[in-house]
């Protein structure tokens, strides 16, 4: 396995890759690696006869300073926990080896970015775009591989790749997730224990929805409330939305079943903000 810093270098590897008739699976990440992650790079190992995990935590998709000050980072830790799952390179790019000096081209999906995510936090749909395509753009993996849990932010790649016209093929991965249920996620790193395991109550009320979608509720506001309610009845979270809505489009539904759909929340417990969701319906 191989650490990878500069843009031209990595580039210039996957070009030799291709040129040997190489496949390329490609898994992005933000570093502070965990099992989420990990189902990834097991997915990718699957597809690819060659994996790219990148790490890079990514300065234009934070809107808040203090959150990408305190974001967690240990390179020789995420190497050490790749080198056991058959990765060939891990691309650790400098921030200013993605955005040089005078760097002023950004990219926006229009539509997927605005809502849930895209409201609450402004700006960050547009450095996740343009991140991915300069990503993309200098790997060119055949596959690239994607959380469920992130779910906003897999319906913009998905629709980014398909209007830039790049010959990747996206592939999503369930979220995987703790044993209390809580989606493993690398912001859990920054709850007390006593917050980790309240955060549980998020999984919780989601999965309350999806017993009753299971048992034949198909009313969207119905579901959509019932989870509301039961963290809005939790004083340790600090809701922010809960919203159901289709998967592909995020656009609100009155029914589940005739689509894929998905209840997606955001919710803060100990000043660490968090979200998971559940797909209901065709699709799931």
């Amino acid at each position: 396995m191989e650490i990878i810093n500069r843009r031209q270098r990595m580039a210039s590897i996957t070009r030799k890759l291709r040129r040997e008739n190489k496949t390329i699976a490609f898994v992005p990440t933000m570093g502070a690696l965990h099992e989420g992650h990990l189902a990834l790079v097991q997915e990718a190992s699957k597809r690819g006869d060659s994996v790219i995990v990148s790490i890079f935590v990514n300065p234009t998709q934070f809107n808040d300073p203090k959150d990408l000050a305190r974001y967690p980072r240990d390179l020789a830790s995420d190497a050490a926990m790749l080198a056991e799952f058959g990765v060939d390179y891990i691309y650790a790019p400098e921030p200013h080896d993605i955005y040089p000096e005078g760097f002023a081209t950004y990219v926006y999906v229009e539509g997927l970015s605005e809502s849930l995510e895209g409201a609450s936090r402004p700006g960050h749909f547009r450095g996740v775009a343009t991140v991915v395509t300069l990503l993309l753009n200098t790997i060119r993996p055949d596959f690239a591989i994607f959380g469920e849990k992130d779910a906003q932010q897999l319906a913009i790649v998905k629709r980014l790749t398909r209007d830039m016209g790049f010959d990747t093929e996206i592939i999503s991965v369930p979220t995987i997730r703790e044993p209390s249920g809580l989606a493993m996620s690398s912001r859990n790193e920054l709850l007390s224990p006593e917050d980790r395991a309240r955060a549980s109550a998020i999984y919780a009320a989601l999965h309350m929805a999806e017993n009753a979608f299971n048992s034949g509720e198909r009313n969207a506001s119905k579901l959509t409330q019932m989870v509301e309610n039961a963290l809005s009845a939790d004083g340790d979270l600090t809701l922010d939305y809960v919203a159901t809505v289709n998967a592909d489009t995020l656009e609100m539904v009155e029914k589940v079943g005739d689509t894929g759909s998905m209840i997606a929340v955001a919710a803060k417990i100990g000043g660490v903000r968090l979200i998971d969701n559940v797909r209901l319906g065709r699709g799931q």
